[in-house]
């Protein structure tokens, strides 16, 4: 029997558009003889079809059904591409369990968790897995820019007695997105204040967080059909500062998979991996970054719902492991049919 897949897309962050490139890359791959998917675009407030004769109707969220040429189509299973609200921060997945919808991604609670980025560190911390020290900044508080200046110096002169201490360059970004919009890299003291005005455009909450140097890697990782899939690493080459917008989608970088790295922290690269999987209760394919310093992988985020364009880093690191498109969904949608 042919189910009908309600293939979620777009959303509100500012990332929506690459989230319709990947629906379309996954809708491509589909096996039909399995699902018949509609892709549904969710964007400010609507959740529209379009028919392939360019006829347009509303998703029906009483009863998670689809009018289409006079028929009421009852959709069964939900799979999520939306980077971002309400994909990623649990919205969407609280509404499809009270309607008893299965879906492709991480359950409501890990979602709001995994997408607080100083929640989710915190949830890993104690497991062995290295995290960069932070401050935290709220949209009450202070940041005039004589305070952050005299914050920042007082930070200076305690530097042999507080644990936590950072020290420009520095990462600001925001602390709940599911976008790269918003994330600066502060070089210089006058830098700062712009940077964290920008990054509460993304999120009430923002991230000053230690900048690692190192090499900047990816790895994916998926429990299915009760076996563990550890992807092959994908390093980051970037011709920006870091994985920006401009490196992730407009070819600034050169990814490549699988890393050249040494077998050991290849190793522990995957463990840790696996580690926070489980730690988080997460499902389906999830892609955690890393930065290694020396020896020493440190983790960045954690991507409950990662990209699924045609350049992306996941199906990158499937077709390395001999897997396609194809073969990945039937497995996320088996495994996730019943949970």
């Amino acid at each position: 029997m042919v189910r009908n897949i309600a293939l979620l897309t777009g959303g509100d962050s500012s990332e929506w558009q690459i989230a319709l490139q990947g629906a379309e890359n996954i809708g491509n791959a589909l096996d039909r003889s399995r699902y018949s998917p509609y892709t549904i675009v969710l964007r400010n407030g609507h959740w529209t079809y379009t028919a392939p004769d360019g006829t347009k109707s509303e998703l029906d969220r009483n009863d998670f059904t689809l009018p289409v040429a006079g028929r009421k189509i009852k959709l069964d299973y939900a799979l999520i591409v939306i980077h971002g609200t309400p994909g990623e921060d649990g919205r969407l997945q609280g509404y499809l369990d009270m309607m008893g919808i299965p879906y492709s991604s991480c359950g409501f609670v890990s979602s709001v968790l995994t997408f607080d980025k100083a929640a989710c560190k915190r949830a890993v911390a104690g497991s062995g897995i290295h995290l960069a020290k932070e401050i935290l900044l709220n949209k009450t508080s202070e940041i005039d820019p004589a305070k952050v200046s005299m914050f920042l110096a007082f930070l200076r002169k305690l530097i042999l007695l507080l644990p936590l201490i950072l020290l420009l360059p520095l990462f600001v970004k925001p602390n709940a997105s599911g976008s790269s919009f918003g994330v600066t890299k502060v070089k210089k003291q006058n830098e700062l204040l712009p940077a964290i005005t920008e990054a509460f455009k993304e999120s009430d909450q923002v991230l000053m967080e230690e900048f690692i140097e190192g090499r900047e890697i990816s790895c994916g990782v998926m429990i299915a059909g009760g076996k563990e899939y550890i992807f092959p690493i994908t390093e980051l080459v970037c011709q920006s500062e870091f994985f920006d917008y401009k490196a992730k989608y407009q070819g600034f970088s050169n990814e490549i998979t699988p890393a050249d790295l040494p077998e050991a922290i290849r190793k522990e690269v995957n463990r840790l991996t696996l580690i926070a999987y489980k730690r988080l209760n997460c499902r389906g394919v999830v892609r955690i970054d890393f930065i290694v310093k020396g020896e020493t992988p440190y983790m960045i985020e954690i991507n409950t719902i990662p990209g699924m364009s045609s350049h992306s880093i996941i199906p990158q690191q499937a077709a390395t492991m001999g897997m396609s498109l194809t073969e990945l969904f039937n497995l996320i949608i088996d495994e996730t049919s019943n949970k």
